[in-house]
């Protein structure tokens, strides 16, 4: 399988995380999301402006991962807090977004960048990591209880203007 290399990305990357974010969520969800509310979200949510301001607020990190030839290939956001549930924005950070394409998945990839991302949490004073997932995504569920993540609460997803159940997931650093 082809290497990873993980940085922290800079605003300059944002038209790849555009991309890659578009290309991830299409792949990930476009089996049981309706096309037009999807293609709505991927160019609200993923949009090339919407990474260009994450990149430029340092409260938010993203890491990207890319292959030997500079090909981004997966990435991970993480932000502060934005959950309806309680959190202390001292000791809670969100992982906001974490994807692989798929020739990438598996191989110890995402085992790779979910330390990344915990080390980011704990290098933040971070104390729990939280996030959202899809219930019907059973891998993704699988590996965020691999990595110590269990269910605390549920919230309402929208993905253009059509809303989705998604777990909150949390886990104690």
């Amino acid at each position: 399988m082809t290497p990873i290399t993980w940085r922290r990305a800079a605003v300059d990357d944002a038209p790849a995380l555009s991309i890659l974010g578009g290309a991830t969520f299409l792949t990930s969800f476009a089996h049981d999301h309706p096309g037009k509310a999807l293609t709505t979200h991927i160019r609200t949510a993923h949009g090339e402006a919407y990474y260009a301001a994450a990149l430029a607020d340092p409260a938010q990190t993203v890491l990207i991962g890319e292959t030997p030839l500079g090909a981004a290939v997966g990435y991970a956001m993480i932000t502060p807090p934005d959950l309806p549930i309680a959190t202390d924005p001292a000791r809670d950070v969100e992982l906001k977004r974490i994807y692989l394409l798929h020739g990438w998945q598996g191989g110890g990839h995402g085992d790779a960048i979910m330390a990344l991302v915990v080390e980011e949490a704990q290098r933040r004073g971070a104390r729990r990591l939280l996030l959202a997932v899809y219930p019907q995504n059973d891998r993704a569920r699988r590996f965020y209880a691999r990595h110590g993540f269990g269910e605390i609460g549920a919230l309402t997803f929208m993905v253009g203007d059509v809303p989705f159940r998604d777990l909150i997931y949390a886990r104690t650093l």
